[in-house]
């Protein structure tokens, strides 16, 4: 196993006994996965999100009709109570295009409502209407619960961890490559001489 792949897992187990923080055997297809894996984080992360989204947009998907961006649209507005598009995409990830199909398609049904900025005239702002609102609470608890039961497992001071820690790095990936080079050059943190 060559150095970068070693100091990865290192840094995936922090030193730790893997059986005794999962109890899962070698033999477990999720196993290696999560403990042979270098890259450890992104795996986990997105694991751990399809395990959220797929049942939660399927919900939202049989009880609403709304597909996951459209959601997200609505989702946000709840949030955040008026957003333009540029706001949505920088707040949820999802592309531009994506999202203006979705905004469109929740217009049309009544979900959402522009606005068109008078002091600004190039600013379109989004609310939610009383639809949209309902759609949107009809849902939350659902999604609340099960959130809970992913957490269940965790100390309220490994939530509070989790939490902070989960911040830090979304806070932090506004800097991070939006594209990758096939020949990547060593970042200013790697140790070129090794």
């Amino acid at each position: 196993m060559d150095e970068l792949m070693r100091t990865a897992l290192y840094e995936g187990r922090a030193g730790r006994d893997e059986s005794e923080l999962t109890g899962l055997s070698e033999d477990d297809p999720l196993f290696p996965k999560l403990w042979h894996n270098p890259c450890w984080l992104s795996f986990r992360l997105n694991y751990l999100a399809l395990r959220f989204n797929n049942p939660v947009y399927s919900l939202i998907q049989q009880k609403l009709g709304l597909l996951r961006p459209e959601f997200v649209v609505l989702w946000s507005l709840y949030l955040s109570n008026e957003l333009t598009l540029t706001e949505v995409v920088r707040s949820s990830g999802f592309p531009k295009n994506t999202l203006s199909r979705a905004i469109n398609r929740l217009d049309s049904l009544g979900m959402i409502q522009r606005e068109l900025d008078m002091t600004d005239q190039r600013r379109i702002a989004m609310k939610l209407t009383d639809k949209g609102r309902e759609a949107v609470e009809s849902v939350e608890a659902i999604m609340m619960k099960h959130e809970r039961t992913m957490l269940e497992c965790l100390s309220p001071a490994e939530r509070l961890n989790l939490s902070e820690i989960l911040t830090k790095l979304a806070v932090a990936s506004e800097g991070w490559p939006q594209q990758l080079s096939l020949d990547p050059e060593p970042s200013e943190s790697e140790d070129v001489t090794s």
